[in-house]
């Protein structure tokens, strides 16, 4: 019930509104990550880690378990509201790299473009499951990469 209205009120809603939802969403709000941007054509999203006395883990850097629930669930977001209800959409799997240790503000980004689109509509469209790797690097202000995250995403047509 609560995905529905969810799902009902970011359909109808300026992306603001759902940035909202994303960050006073508890497991983000008490980690310290925030949704900063949504496109208004669900194609992009950027969201931030700031590095706080409450995500630092033992040796005074990003935690990673902050690190990679940034990450989490924004492709499967964007993709549902780019296919529409006509499909199911699942985050299968992650695996994450951390390249080295998050001493500042993180930043990940989010894109899907028109041609990914294209390819999961011609995947599925017998109604067969199409399983797929999208990456997205974790950075810092200053570019630096902290961690390379590949999310395997579930796509498939709903039965009639």
């Amino acid at each position: 019930m609560l995905v529905k209205l969810l799902r009902a009120i970011a359909e109808r809603s300026p992306t603001f509104v759902m940035r909202f939802f994303f960050n006073i969403y508890p497991p983000y709000f008490g980690s310290g990550i925030k949704v900063e941007k949504i496109a208004s054509d669900y194609k992009y999203l950027r969201v931030a880690l700031k590095l706080r006395f409450y995500n630092r883990n033992y040796v005074g850097t990003q935690f990673g378990g902050s690190i990679y629930s940034m990450t989490d669930p924004h492709f499967m977001f964007l993709l549902i509201n780019n296919l529409g209800s006509d499909y199911v959409v699942w985050d299968k799997a992650a695996r994450i790299e951390f390249v080295k240790p998050g001493r500042a503000h993180l930043i990940a980004e989010f894109r899907i473009n028109d041609e990914l689109l294209a390819t999961i509509k011609e995947k599925t469209k017998t109604g067969e499951k199409y399983v797929f790797d999208l990456p997205v690097t974790v950075h810092d202000i200053n570019g630096q990469v902290i961690a390379e995250v590949f999310k395997t995403l579930y796509v498939r047509r709903k039965r009639e």
